[in-house]
């Protein structure tokens, strides 16, 4: 064996004494996953790192996509987190907020919905995404009419596990699209087509299992009633982490009937504009087992009107109702049909009766991603013919919008608008949702459908109500303000939109339960500013 040369004694010592402010400092996700890693009490079941994604593992982007409902926010140039915890176990999101809150990152919780603008998944500085989709389990008490929920569980296996424990007798009011999320979709109010007869699903959600910025597991009893009320509808994501919510299931005919009446110019000799002026002069007032959700889009340089309804009961009684609230529709019998409540879930996926399994609403990740974009309206008083035909014109000019009208009144009159964080009750007769959905990638096509949805909102300013100009938390839109530090002023410029009066009291539970604002992004709650 050869002695070590001179050089190659050198060369050991020069490197052995390099000092080590010369070494290469740990990276971001090596420091996160080390904490993570050391955090106590841990699962030794599941070991954390197990459910841990950072950049440098192989299945980080698959992941990361799995849960983006907009394909705005994903592309090379949209800024990735940190890592991606896919909790399992409550440990897991015990962790990952001591961690996130020691390495001053920002954490995002996504539960897997919609998420229109993206802020479950986006941020302009280093972030954490906890990830839900693990925590789904769904313990339905027959006995009680009540379920836990996880957050991660979508409306999809919540529907088809309550319908089969409970022979399809029971059912709950959320929203008409399975894929959504429970976590983000009940705390932002959770609206559906049963919203007229049992109100929003948090109307109907007793109790929940959160984890606070410090780490404590808290229920209902032990966070406080003022907490509670703040999570039913004003964005948990500003305030904890919700592990869990306790549902009151509520009782659904052996049958109802649904029907999707399409017209384009006129039906029946009545035209479009009329149908509308009617359909708004019944919509909030007809009987509270019956909801009507009205659709206008453009076919042709003509407007194109959905009336798509469902009722909770025989397609006879709802004849009764129609022939003699609504004649000028003319809905007839063949074109009202019977099914099973867990059924109409799929008819309002426009799935035709019949040609699939109720499994399909299973289903947790699309076969299609889209590009899109979503905004909200109220309104308060009844659009006029003059206005109508100024609407019509709009759409007409901006062929890639739609708007959906969803009809409130019933129930939703009844509850105070101080009841819970979400406000949007008695004086509103409809909401509105526009849409634009495009298929193909590309700056230019991506500005013409942006600019077509905001000239349409515009158009519709004179129609909606005003001071403030309200919105819907779930329909999340960025362009009404957004402020990532959470200002009381900046946050308070999206905040009365969205919560009017009870923003206040949402600055008063955010400011007590989270006084470093650790629970922050664009359109997070802010602490108030005398804190």
């Amino acid at each position: 064996m050869k002695s070590p040369t001179i050089k190659t004694l050198i060369i050991s010592l020069f490197l052995f004494t390099i000092p080590t402010s010369f070494a290469s400092p740990p990276n971001l996700e090596d420091v996160f996953t080390q904490c993570i890693t050391n955090f106590k009490p841990s699962n030794p079941k599941s070991p954390i790192q197990n459910f841990t994604y950072t950049q440098k593992n192989p299945k980080f982007l698959t992941i990361l996509n799995n849960y983006v409902r907009n394909l705005r926010y994903f592309n090379n140039t949209t800024r990735k987190p940190v890592a991606i915890v896919a909790a399992a176990d409550v440990t897991h999101i015990q962790a990952t907020i001591t961690c996130a809150k020691k390495l001053s990152l920002q954490l995002r919780i996504r539960s897997g919905g919609h998420d229109y603008d993206g802020l479950s998944y986006l941020s302009t500085i280093d972030f954490i995404v906890l990830d839900m989709f693990n925590l789904r389990s769904i313990e339905i008490d027959p006995k009680l009419d009540t379920a836990w929920v996880q957050s991660g569980a979508t409306l999809g296996e919540i529907y088809y596990g309550v319908a089969n424990k409970s022979n399809d007798l029971r059912g709950f009011p959320a929203g008409v699209c399975p894929g959504l999320g429970a976590g983000g979709h009940f705390s932002g109010g959770g609206y559906g087509n049963m919203m007229r007869k049992y109100g929003l699903s948090i109307d109907n959600i007793i109790d929940a299992k959160i984890v606070d910025a410090k780490g404590r597991v808290l229920d209902r009893s032990s966070m406080g009633e003022d907490l509670f009320w703040a999570l039913r509808g004003g964005g948990a994501a500003s305030f904890c982490v919700v592990l869990a919510w306790k549902i009151k299931l509520v009782p659904v005919p052996e049958k109802v009937t649904v029907f999707n009446v399409i017209t384009v110019g006129n039906r029946g000799g009545v035209n479009t504009t009329e149908l509308v002026v009617k359909w708004q002069e019944i919509a909030d007032k007809i009987d509270n087992d019956l909801f009507i959700r009205l659709t206008l889009s453009t076919s042709n340089k003509t407007v194109k009107a959905s009336f798509m309804g469902m009722f909770l009961g025989n397609s006879s009684k709802l004849l009764e109702i129609t022939n003699a609230k609504f004649p000028e529709l003319g809905l007839n019998k063949t074109e009202c049909i019977e099914m099973k409540w867990i059924e109409s879930v799929l008819f309002w996926l426009d799935i035709p009766p019949g040609t699939a399994p109720t499994t399909v609403m299973l289903n947790r990740i699309p076969q299609k991603q889209i590009y899109l974009k979503r905004k909200s309206d109220y309104v308060q008083k009844p659009i006029s013919r003059t206005g109508l035909d100024a609407i019509f014109k709009a759409l007409i000019e901006n062929e890639n919008v739609t708007m959906a009208w969803n009809p409130y009144g019933g129930r939703m009159s009844d509850i105070p608008s101080t009841e819970t964080a979400f406000p949007h009750r008695a004086g509103n007769m409809f909401k509105i949702q526009y849409a634009a959905n495009w298929f193909v990638p590309g700056e230019a096509v991506a500005n013409e459908c942006l600019s077509q949805t905001e000239r349409v909102f515009q158009a519709m300013s004179p129609y909606v109500s005003k001071n403030p100009r309200e919105a819907f938390l779930n329909y999340r839109d960025v362009d009404i303000g957004t402020s990532l530090n959470s200002t009381y002023e900046e946050g308070k410029v999206y905040g009365v939109k969205y919560f009017k009066n009870n923003f206040e009291r949402l600055v008063q539970v955010k400011t007590r339960v989270d006084p470093d604002n650790f629970f922050r992004y664009e359109q997070s709650i802010p602490v108030h500013s005398r804190h």
